[in-house]
């Protein structure tokens, strides 16, 4: 049986969460839009709203902050690490999971995956705007604790306090895969094509993965149960 954690999927929801996702997907829309098109400094959380058809408080009442608005998809990114997590085959470590998910979502075209022809403008505004900016590097803690809790449950530790090797795990993994990212966007805004950027991708994910699964910390000697052998 499939294991769920994280936010509940939309055909979990009832008729009035699935309103305020809607409404909450429509001000990101809107939002985007328009910020794509003059840049995030020169939109204001009011003309978001009057786009939206909405009051400048129900913008608020969804997104804590305006920068939220274009970065809108934390919430999401959160909930893919945890489900890959959560959800992973019985066969499967959470680091192959984890692999397994970052290689669909790259097959899918998915923001998240790093390869697609309309990424590159969305990037260069985030590059553009210190406000973008800090809210992403803010993002990427949060989505290092998220995958720290995840580990941690997934390890029988408590997620509210994961271990020192969880965490470490979940700082590298964090960093591995936001390179690799980071890389591929690069090149995309360099010029390099979908097809070609997606194969240097998928090549980067492996190399990524496969050092994590050499770098990870193991169980040590002591962990191991009694009558352990001693470390070599």
């Amino acid at each position: 049986m499939e294991r769920h954690t994280g936010p509940p999927r939309d055909e979990e929801l009832g008729l009035r969460e699935r309103k305020k996702r809607r409404t909450r997907q429509r001000i990101a829309d809107e939002a985007t839009l328009l910020i794509l098109r003059r840049g995030f400094e020169q939109v204001t959380v009011a003309e978001v709203a009057a786009a939206a058809e909405v009051s400048t408080m129900t913008v608020f009442n969804h997104f804590a902050r305006k920068e939220d608005l274009f970065l809108d998809r934390v919430p999401e990114a959160v909930e893919t690490v945890t489900r890959a997590v959560a959800d992973r085959r019985p066969d499967e470590t959470p680091l192959a999971a984890l692999r397994r998910r970052a290689l669909e979502l790259l097959d899918e075209r998915h923001p998240f995956g790093a390869v697609g022809e309309s990424f590159p403008r969305f990037w260069q505004v985030v590059l553009d705007s210190p406000a973008l900016r800090s809210r992403a590097r803010e993002a990427l803690e949060e989505l290092e604790g998220a995958l720290a809790a995840a580990l941690a449950g997934a390890a029988g530790e408590d997620p509210a306090a994961p271990g020192d090797d969880t965490r470490l795990t979940a700082a590298l993994t964090t960093a591995a895969y936001r390179t690799a990212y980071a890389t591929t966007a690069r090149r995309q805004l360099a010029g390099t094509g979908v097809d070609e950027a997606a194969a240097g991708h998928r090549a980067l994910v492996h190399r990524a993965f496969d050092a994590l699964e050499r770098a990870v910390p193991g169980p040590r000697p002591a962990e191991a149960g009694p009558g352990a052998p001693p470390a070599p």
